[in-house]
């Protein structure tokens, strides 16, 4: 209940994390079961009207959640003593009337992310106190009714899976066999593949693998570093669970040679994409060393084959972690995490009161020109960068601007 502004040691960040993955995990999971037909377009839709700050917001709202919501330093002047009934008058009828649990003489608003945030700090509490049963029923006394019942999924897609794919290596690659092999057929198909005995790609188990490595990682942080600082899980978790991560470690481990798909294209831009990662030479695939923009595809892969383990093994969350996790290893710990250089960079000038220019962007031929600029001491620190897409050409240009003024004498 408490946030940022109230200066505390402690405050939500941590269990909004750990909350928004858990949300995220167990609304996936429901329509993945319920909508068997819909494609991951359809089911994304429908996720984020049950996740959006928006939804969270009005749920919050319904249950009176914004009157317990800590969101200014604690005022000896504003407060209200419990039991002390000759304060009363200088509260209003209406204000008294909408909560007798309210112990501050001051209204408070709130933005709707606010209250969302609270939400699923709330669900991150029970979650972390009492298991994912505590939490499922606090969601459910919310308004948010989910489903646990694991019910095994029908699926009729005969087909010799061995025809398609290398089913042995890939099961020893992710130490985990398969019930159903048409599973990690399905997983490995790009939509650009499309066979009669196919009948359909890897988007589905995608959309259901996203939120359960999401999920898994984010707990795994969580609980094994109790006592962070708050603030450093959702940076452990940014660095983890990401498509650049993923698809390095999809290259890492040959698994674009498995892919099923037919563009040249493609195939063009992922031959592009394992050069550059070749001349990387990284020791681990977190962080945010890559200088070029992945094919989403690599990236995508990972979330599918864990979506395929997760549905193979009766959805045992588990199971889907200890196959994927040698191929993500080493994980990232508190001790090797690297903010987002963007990141980095803003907060750096708001530390050492850095003037950040507005940053010019421009697009010529499908490519995505940006100029990241910064005056610091008088002096000024540039860099222009392009890429197929604006968000990598934006963290190089300001990895090269980072780099720069730690270099620069004068800021020493």
């Amino acid at each position: 209940m408490t946030t940022k502004k109230c200066l505390e040691k402690f405050h939500l960040e941590s269990l909004e994390t750990l909350g928004d993955s858990f949300l995220k995990y167990a609304a996936s999971i429901q329509l993945f079961k319920t909508y068997e037909n819909h494609h991951e377009g359809l089911l994304t839709v429908k996720k984020n009207k049950i996740i959006s700050n928006d939804a969270l917001c009005r749920l919050g709202c319904a249950r009176k959640i914004p009157g317990f919501i800590r969101n200014e330093p604690f005022d000896l002047k504003a407060w209200l003593i419990p039991g002390d009934n000759s304060q009363i008058h200088t509260f209003d009828e209406e204000f008294l009337t909408s909560s007798d649990k309210m112990y501050s003489r001051e209204k408070q608003k709130f933005k709707s992310k606010r209250v969302a945030d609270v939400v699923e700090a709330l669900i991150g509490a029970y979650l972390s106190s009492g298991g994912e049963v505590a939490a499922l029923s606090f969601m459910k006394w919310l308004g948010v009714d989910i489903d646990f019942v694991d019910a095994p999924l029908p699926r009729h897609f005969p087909m010799n899976a061995e025809k398609l794919i290398n089913v042995r290596y890939l099961e020893s690659l992710l130490h985990y066999k398969f019930n159903d092999p048409s599973l990690l057929v399905e997983a490995l198909t790009h939509g650009s593949y499309m066979l009669p005995e196919i009948p359909r790609c890897y988007q589905r188990l995608e959309f259901l693998g996203d939120a359960v490595l999401d999920y898994v990682v984010t707990a795994h942080l969580y609980f094994k570093y109790p006592g962070l600082t708050p603030g450093l899980i959702t940076d452990l978790r940014s660095a983890s669970v990401n498509n650049e991560c993923y698809a390095q470690s999809a290259v890492k481990a040959g698994l674009h040679k498995h892919i099923l798909h037919a563009s040249q294209d493609l195939q063009r831009q992922i031959l592009g994409t394992v050069e550059d990662f070749e001349k990387l030479d990284l020791l681990s695939t977190f962080g945010w060393e890559a200088e070029t923009t992945f094919p989403k595809v690599l990236g995508d892969v990972i979330e599918s084959l864990g979506g395929a383990i997760f549905v193979d093994s009766g959805f045992n969350k588990d199971t889907t972690f200890q196959s994927i996790r040698p191929l993500l290893e080493p994980l990232v710990t508190p001790q090797t995490v690297k903010l987002q250089p963007v990141r980095e960079l803003s907060e750096l000038c708001d530390q050492k009161g850095y003037i950040k220019k507005k940053d010019v962007v421009s697009r010529e031929n499908g490519v995505a020109y940006i100029t990241v600029e910064v005056e610091a001491n008088g002096v000024i620190h540039k860099s222009t960068c392009s890429g197929r897409d604006k968000i990598m050409a934006k963290k190089v240009a300001s990895k090269n601007v980072l780099k720069s003024l730690k270099e620069c004498p004068s800021n020493a």
